[in-house]
């Protein structure tokens, strides 16, 4: 029988050896495969968490310990071995376990995450709530090297160690970008570290060398310098040092008795605490070793060979954006591209393979993406910054304050707006049209298809001022794509069907859905127009007054949510034209809620955004 059979909490954990725990690593390591290889999800950083999840959970008593993971993206193991294994097998599924913490499922799940850099400041806000409450509990952050790119990360180090109040975080160094010898001398001064006689030592020295009768207080100084610069030298860790922390590290995070000594050892230790931990992305499967960017993040698999299943239908609208970008930059010197640790996602690579000095990558940094691409445009550039739709919403003063108050030509890309599907509330790209609609000078406009990307991306490229252009995730409509590139007359729509009866206004993918619910209608003899909006903002409102005004019936769509979205601004649109005795309907996600994780089609068609739901959303607005 295996042992993972016999862990439903981390309780169960208490009672292993060392041997036990390490076969334990293994058996998780063989279901993390199995299961991911059918669900797709973040493979390659749960392979490198096994051991060090392990150890968290043997050293501390969650769910009294509260233990939070940064972006969240490495919690498979976490919900494994908290009560959840039997329910793996539906991660990512609609209805089944989300790919990140949640706190609505498990009192484990302390704090949900999905974006970067959170983890530290929600530790430290839970440690403080303690310790006014006079509480005692460990608090336990773990944040991955990359996510400590983002600042926010550093503004909460900062203040932690400003307050000087016990908080463990865990630095999960998977890539090395904090340098540093992992093995016996590391460990060693590790212990020396959180030896009280260390601190003794020291306090001892320095009384000692300021009662010596020759030592001035120039001569202090000095010494004080010197002390400092061995530090710097031998101790390992020093800018967490300097920001208040005790450092602790590097460790090996395969290490199991190493990482339960050492995080022991944090818990004796006053005040907050770093633990430096290296580990291996993809750790015990060869293909994530060799591969851990494909595997950090990949659908569907076959486990014994590594080989990703190919999806089958016509170009990402991601990879069109991506070929097309190349070609205008080939053209024009000035353009220059950014992302935020997205340049895979976002379809940059070929951008940034044939123009690496025009490519910047700047970490987990949305905001100063942001900034950093008006600054370039003040100095004649045209910037374009591919960024998810729902990270952009973690830069929205710097669209308002450094590009749309100067009125900046900086191009925003939003990738994956929409339905994102599987990875659920915190990624969905549903809220950027609200976001910035409102924002004075703003143009934002959303393609039906492939070509019209390439055309809209053009159109953006000749504006004098702030551009969002929003696409989703996955594959095009399917398009022919040969026709070269067109600028578009802004904020111009296009009536793609006539029809006297009703009118559907659509933006983006959503246009072709609209087109075979008007297909569906014609069938029962109502005859409904389509227009493809194109420009969420400046909306064509004269070619949507005008149709509202012949048919009396009106129905937009969406695949974002109706609050502050494209159905507002229509119904703005028609309220200042004076039109009455309009019947309108908006289509979109008009509840009041975060939309879960699911495949999209299964998302669309709980929300009513099917071709069915909206022919029948018509005729119950003609009916009526």
């Amino acid at each position: 029988m295996r042992l993972l059979n016999k862990i439903n909490s981390p309780e169960d954990l208490k009672s292993l050896s060392l041997k036990q725990l390490e076969i334990l690593a293994q058996e998780i390591r063989e279901e993390l495969i199995s299961v991911v290889a059918r669900t797709g999800g973040h493979l390659a950083p749960n392979l490198g968490v096994v051991e060090l999840t392990l150890a968290l959970h043997t050293v501390f008593h969650s769910p009294r310990d509260k233990i939070i993971w940064d972006v969240g993206h490495q919690c498979y193991v976490h919900k494994i071995l908290t009560g959840r294994r039997d329910r793996f097998a539906t991660l990512r599924q609609f209805g089944g376990l989300s790919g990140f913490p949640k706190r609505s499922e498990s009192p484990h799940d302390v704090f949900n995450t999905g974006h970067s850099s959170t983890s530290i400041s929600a530790a430290l806000g839970i440690a403080l709530a303690r310790d006014l409450r006079g509480e005692d509990f460990e608090v336990v952050a773990v944040i991955g090297d990359g996510a400590l790119t983002g600042g926010m990360a550093f503004e909460a180090l900062n203040h932690a160690g400003h307050l000087k109040t016990h908080l463990i975080v865990v630095l999960n160094d998977n890539e090395m970008s904090i340098s540093g010898p992992v093995g016996g001398l590391a460990a060693y001064l590790s212990r020396l570290r959180t030896d009280p006689r260390y601190f003794r030592s020291k306090e001892e020295l320095e009384f000692i060398l300021r009662r010596l009768p020759r030592v001035g207080p120039h001569f202090l100084k000095l010494i004080e310098r010197l002390k400092d610069s061995l530090k710097y030298l031998v101790i390992p860790g020093m800018l967490f040092e300097e920001l208040g922390f005790t450092y602790l590290g590097p460790i090996d995070g395969h290490n199991l008795s190493q990482l339960k000594e050492v995080l022991k050892q944090a818990r004796r230790t006053p005040g907050p605490v770093l633990v430096h931990v290296v580990t291996q992305k993809g750790k015990g499967y060869p293909p994530a070793e060799a591969r851990p960017e494909v595997f950090h993040g990949v659908g569907p698999f076959d486990p014994h060979t590594g080989k990703v299943l190919p999806s089958s239908g016509p170009a990402t609208f991601t990879s069109v954006f991506g070929a097309e970008l190349v070609r205008q930059a080939e053209k024009d010197e000035r353009i220059v591209a950014i992302t935020a640790a997205m340049p895979e996602g976002t379809g940059l690579m070929p951008f940034a393979r044939r123009f690496p000095a025009r490519f910047f990558d700047v970490g987990i940094a949305e905001q100063h993406a942001v900034t950093l691409a008006a600054g370039l445009a003040t100095m004649g550039f045209r910037p374009v910054v591919a960024i998810y739709s729902t990270f952009l919403q973690r830069a929205v003063d710097q669209v308002i304050h450094d590009v749309a108050l100067m009125h900046l030509p900086v191009t925003l890309v939003l990738d994956r707006a929409g339905l994102v599907g599987e990875d659920g509330e915190t990624h969905q790209g549903i809220f950027d049209i609200a976001l910035l609609r409102c924002i004075p000078g703003m143009v934002l406009m959303a393609p039906k298809d492939e070509q019209e990307l390439k055309d809209m991306l053009v159109t953006a490229l000749q504006i004098e001022g702030p551009v969002a252009l929003r696409y989703p995730r996955g594959p095009g409509v399917g398009v022919p794509l040969e026709d070269p590139a067109r600028p578009l007359p802004v904020g111009k729509g296009e009536i793609l069907r006539d029809g006297r009866q009703a009118v559907i206004v659509a933006i983006g993918p959503l246009v072709y859905a609209a087109l075979e619910a008007a297909e569906r209608l014609a069938t029962q003899g109502l005859e409904v127009a389509v227009i493809n909006a194109r420009f969420i903002k400046p909306l064509d409102k004269d070619l949507i007054v005008e149709w509202a005004q012949k048919t009396g019936h009106l129905v937009t769509l969406e695949e974002h949510v109706v609050a502050g979205g494209f159905g507002s601004a229509v119904l703005e649109a028609l309220a200042e034209a004076g039109c009455t005795g309009v019947k309108v309907k908006t289509l979109g996600i008009s509840r009041d809620i975060f939309v879960e994780h699911g495949k999209p089609d299964m998302l669309r068609e709980k929300l009513g955004l099917t071709a069915p739901a909206i022919a029948q959303a018509v005729e119950t607005l003609f009916l009526n």
